[in-house]
């Protein structure tokens, strides 16, 4: 009897744990903001390649840099419930290895980027990823509570390096939906975080929920979702957005302050993980809108 199924298994294991390590569920979130926002940047559709080509630029680039992340958090990854299974946890990547693939990737979305985009969005998005890394990941995230505020930035990064791959520029335009990312990052990652404050505390990572109570924590919620809602419709006039988008924001940004007032009512991880669910639910509905209101 011959086996000879194990290799390719192997391998594909193998495959599938480096993918893993680039964290392919947030690089789809940050994704879902860039092409939307070169749509804008155009006023219609750009060309395919220049989409293809920035959208492969920055999976490289955020792929890189969660990968340095799950790299320099592989010790608190331990003992989290939430994080054991990731592949440096398991012991399926050795962590040499895994920085030499963070580093080859960064290396290689700011080559990809300055040769088949600009040399613009190729800066911003190298830029994002360091502040991801050593603002957010090597300085924050143990050290404050405010961590993924400030830390959130580098996910907002998107819609610049959109923008510039469009037209080698940054303007106010873009500047506002950095900025309604910036604000939604908190309410949508806290959300999350109050299921695994205990995680976070075990892991000694004051990350809000970890550190105060639920009823602040969701306090604190409430007030950004506001925010957002308020900056997302904003964004209208300050683009020339039409009445597709406007009303996109008003309807996606009531419902989404509605689930934090829910949550404000009643501060329990149930209604918690409601709001985290339609807070991705929010930011898609925000940015398709933008794209189809650009389109039509």
């Amino acid at each position: 009897m011959t086996t000879t199924a194990p290799g390719p298994v192997s391998t594909r294991s193998k495959l599938a744990a480096y993918v893993a390590l680039t964290k392919p569920r947030i690089i789809e979130l940050l994704l879902i903001t860039t092409v939307p926002t070169m749509i804008v940047a155009e006023r219609g559709l750009p060309s395919l390649w220049l989409i293809v080509a920035t959208v492969i630029g920055g999976t490289l680039a955020a792929g890189g840099a969660n990968s340095v992340n799950m790299y320099v958090d592989r010790d608190i990854d331990r003992i989290m419930k939430r994080t054991e299974g990731r592949p440096l946890v398991t012991g399926e990547i050795e962590p040499r290895n895994a920085l030499i693939f963070s580093v080859a990737l960064l290396v290689l979305a700011f080559a990809w980027l300055a040769g088949f985009v600009n040399v613009l969005s190729a800066v911003l998005a190298l830029s994002a990823a360091a502040f991801y890394i050593f603002v957010y990941t090597l300085w924050l995230k143990r050290t404050s509570r405010q961590n993924i505020v400030i830390g959130g930035a580098a996910g907002c990064m998107p819609v610049l390096v959109g923008w510039a791959a469009v037209t080698n520029t940054v303007d106010w335009e873009p500047i506002v939906l950095f900025a309604v990312i910036f604000l939604w990052t908190p309410p949508h990652f806290w959300a999350l975080a109050v299921k695994y404050r205990d995680d976070y505390a075990a892991a000694d990572v004051p990350m809000m929920p970890s550190v105060v109570s639920l009823e602040s924590t969701s306090r604190q919620i409430l007030i950004y979702t506001v925010a957002v809602w308020a900056l997302g419709v904003a964004f209208t006039p300050i683009a020339s957005m039409g009445t597709i988008y406007l009303v996109a924001s008003i309807v996606s940004g009531g419902l989404f302050t509605a689930y934090a007032v829910a949550l404000q009512r009643d501060p329990t991880p149930a209604r918690a993980m409601k709001l985290f669910h339609f807070s991705i639910t929010y930011l898609t509905v925000l940015f398709v809108a933008m794209a189809v209101d650009q389109l039509v």
